[in-house]
């Protein structure tokens, strides 16, 4: 199987990878084409939905859901506990995937500083027990990880850097991950930017809670000391796709192709949407209280993932897309257009 150290060293992907790999098709019982499976968990939520909209042009997805049941044309929605005993064994009996992607979790660092237990059942448990399976059965695996594990002291961050979280989040990915590589050497851990985009039909980005507060006249807090590297969610949906087609394993990184922080986002964010009005306020991490500690720079170094293939825009020409189908938003007063 291919691996990224191999795509690194400049080995070309081959080309029943590149004009599909394992999104090609199966002969069926008459001779028809039949899709492979791809079981999607997280289907409900901001990545999932993304993936899941890319994915179905080439696999037959299955996406699984627990609190936000969803209608995604063309996918197949399936509603389960994967923190339940047996619910996973279950899923792979019945759907017998091709591959897996990953994506449930419970993302909110503030909640599980504070409920450290409960958040590590999906967090950490439940992807040890796919990689597992899926190591077993031989599935190809993709796990999404975070650019929180690490502590923001050292950025930009590749690959081969040590992992050094500084919340009870980021900890729970790191053993995530270590456990996953563990159980199946072959899955794929993709290292995930801050991500921004479209609403879904039961999850949103962090846009739409800031085009909410312009809307209400609210004033909006926005980091100066925290800098990422965004993605927009269908270019982080497309790397994701890429990197599972090309056959990689071990961990890659899919975050966006510039440095930016929180503030400077919230300032070209109301640039490009041609707002006027809104209360955006510098400040730094220490200003605003939080259960669970920040880094201060988690920027990924993401050039594995770009000789790859992947060509995530620049913010501006995404947030440009994204202004175009004005989909994200509903009108807000006080804008020079509807957003």
């Amino acid at each position: 199987m291919w691996n990224v150290l191999a795509l690194q060293a400049g080995n070309r992907v081959p080309r029943e990878f590149r004009q599909g790999g394992l999104l090609q098709m199966k002969a069926g019982r008459k001779g028809t084409l039949r899709m492979k499976r791809l079981l999607l968990t997280g289907a409900s939520g901001f990545l999932g939905y993304n993936i899941a909209q890319l994915a179905r042009e080439d696999w037959e997805v299955h996406g699984v859901v627990l609190s936000h049941p969803v209608a995604i044309p063309g996918v197949r929605i399936v509603r389960a506990d994967l923190a339940f005993r047996g619910e996973l064994g279950r899923l792979f009996r019945e759907i017998r995937p091709h591959a897996v992607i990953h994506t449930a979790a419970m993302p909110n660092a503030n909640i599980c500083q504070a409920h450290p237990d409960e958040t590590s059942l999906i967090n950490t448990r439940v992807p040890v027990e796919i990689a597992a399976l899926c190591g077993d059965l031989g599935i190809d695996c993709v796990f999404t990880s975070t650019d929180l594990v690490f502590d923001g002291r050292n950025a930009p961050y590749g690959e081969d850097a040590p992992t050094s979280p500084v919340s009870v989040y980021g900890e729970q990915k790191v053993r995530a991950e270590e456990g996953m590589l563990e159980c199946c050497p072959s899955a794929l851990v993709c290292r995930m930017p801050l991500m921004f985009g479209d609403r879904g039909p039961a999850s949103a980005s962090f846009l739409q809670p800031m085009f909410e507060a312009v809307r209400e006249g609210r004033e909006i807090k926005l980091f100066v000391d925290e800098f990422r590297t965004p993605a927009s969610g269908e270019d982080a949906a497309r790397g994701i796709l890429l990197a599972l087609s090309s056959g990689g394993r071990g961990i890659l990184h899919l975050g966006g192709p510039e440095r930016i922080s929180r503030y400077d986002f919230g300032l070209l964010l109301m640039e490009v949407f041609g707002v006027t009005g809104a209360r955006l306020r510098a400040c730094r991490q220490s200003d605003v209280p939080m259960a669970a500690p920040r880094p201060s720079d988690v920027s990924l170094d993401s050039s594995r993932a770009f000789r790859l293939g992947y060509r995530p825009d620049k913010i501006r020409d995404a947030l440009e897309r994204l202004a175009r189908r004005a989909a994200p938003f509903a009108k807000s007063p006080g804008s020079a257009r509807n957003v």
